[in-house]
């Protein structure tokens, strides 16, 4: 190959997040709509502008600017981005506890509630996004989501309705080794339909009840098969740093970034980049930094980098945000935790693993694990196990322990039943059908 990136800096990239224990830490992403209180219609870019601006001037966040736009901030190791459909999200900092990671949301819950109050402006957690159709919404002037946009509708047939109306909570955790990367990849595919239904938030679609308690989840397996859903490959014997790297060479780009310009390379794969095999008009060569962004562009349940990154929950309330996080740090980030979630899983074949994912996105907490076990139970005996690896940490904060965290989804599994269970009794009963109710209540604190 050609240039000087070669195959093994791409392994070596992966492989350099690997960290001793002590210095392991905890990232949350969370994305929420806005929503004018005066007649529910979606935040616009101006409404997006005023936003950061706001925020840049009361609390200190620099501005990210591209062709005279704020396209988002960043602050310490946070920031904050503007998403295609005009969704906002917080990419957290990597940090130590909990206790921690929960200031930090809160903290930009409070900004925002400060910069939006007297604008009428509202925020909702929701897997996708309830009352309005793509028609009613204009994709945000980035560049990169111009070129996404144009490839998407190429490649399934519910691409734009993912980058447009959907959120997600998504935690982002550190491993030690190449065996310990591969053991904590095969557990969280294998229960994440857990989450999924604990989580389970976008029952609606354009004021309508779908037959999906996520639909987000069901968006995601009509975007692109190429780079979206389960990974097969992980639970192979010969899994491994560079397996993934073969995987993500041949995964299609969208664009590289020159001299902060935007090529649009959609279509073409990594390793014919790699390799000298595509023709430009002047000298390009491949760097790391094009391997950076290509990885940002693959979108797994599961995802590695030089860290792993768990995306199968629905958008949620802010009260949900901080629990997601907790829920994995004690099933990843205790050993015996984690052994014992890998001998449970550890005989489920792909297929029943892939079977478990879509009967949790329709039937929630009725559907069955691989093992023959209700959603339910083995729900309960995943928190269980989370709420013990959390207390082994022994991380305090008042005189509580860091499994508090874990409350509201302990709420969810005695209701026994999932959150979009809740909003499709309120929709046919007290709402009679009405989508306007969820915007009115008050109901994503």
């Amino acid at each position: 190959m050609t240039g000087n990136l070669s195959k093994e800096n791409l392994i070596e990239k992966l492989s350099s997040g690997c960290k001793n224990k002590d210095d392991w830490r905890i990232g949350t992403e969370h994305e929420k709509f806005g929503f004018k209180k005066k007649d529910l219609s979606p935040i616009n870019f101006n409404d997006i502008q005023n936003i950061f601006l706001n925020l840049s001037s009361k609390f200190n966040w620099i501005k990210i600017e591209e062709n005279g736009n704020i396209i988002g901030l960043k602050k310490n190791k946070s920031s904050i981005t503007l998403e295609p459909g005009g969704q906002i999200e917080l990419s957290g900092a990597p940090l130590k506890s909990l206790f921690e990671t929960c200031k930090e949301v809160n903290q930009h819950h409070d900004e925002l509630n400060t910069v939006c109050r007297n604008s009428e402006i509202e925020f909702m957690g929701m897997g996708v996004l309830p009352k309005w159709g793509l028609k009613d919404l204009k994709l945000m002037p980035k560049k990169r989501y111009q070129i996404m946009s144009q490839y998407m509708p190429k490649v399934g047939n519910k691409g734009l309705d993912m980058m447009m109306r959907t959120t997600t909570i998504q935690a982002n955790f550190d491993f030690m080794s190449e065996s310990d990367m591969i053991k904590k990849l095969r557990v969280a595919q294998a229960i994440q339909p857990v989450i999924l239904a604990l989580y389970a938030n976008s029952p609606f679609v354009e004021g309508k009840l779908t037959k999906y308690l996520s639909y987000r989840s069901y968006i995601w397996t009509k975007t692109d098969r190429d780079r979206c859903g389960l990974l097969p490959f992980i639970h192979d014997e010969n899994f491994s740093f560079e397996r993934y790297v073969d995987f993500a060479l041949d995964v299609p780009m969208y664009f590289i970034i020159r001299d902060e310009k935007y090529i649009d390379l959609s279509g073409q794969s990594f390793r014919d980049f790699l390799g000298n095999r595509i023709k430009f008009q002047e000298d390009i060569q491949p760097t790391i930094s094009d391997w950076e962004t290509h990885l940002t562009t693959i979108f797994p349940e599961v995802r590695l980098k030089s860290f792993i990154e768990l995306r199968g929950a629905d958008g949620g309330p802010w009260s949900r945000v901080c629990a997601l996080p907790a829920f994995w740090t004690g099933i990843l980030y205790d050993q015996d935790v984690l052994d014992q979630v890998s001998d449970i899983v550890n005989n489920w074949s792909f297929v029943e693993i892939k079977n478990f994912y879509s009967d949790a996105r329709t039937k929630g907490f009725k559907s069955y694990s691989p093992n023959n076990e209700s959603l339910l139970d083995f729900a309960k005996r995943m928190i269980n196990l989370s709420s013990r690896g959390l207390r082994n940490r022994n991380i305090k904060l008042s005189g509580k322990t860091e499994d508090s965290f874990l409350e509201p989804l302990e709420k969810i599994i005695n209701s026994g039943v999932t959150p979009a269970d809740n909003w499709k009794k309120l929709y046919l009963n007290q709402w009679s059908n009405n989508i306007d109710m969820l915007y009115k209540n008050n109901y994503f604190k």
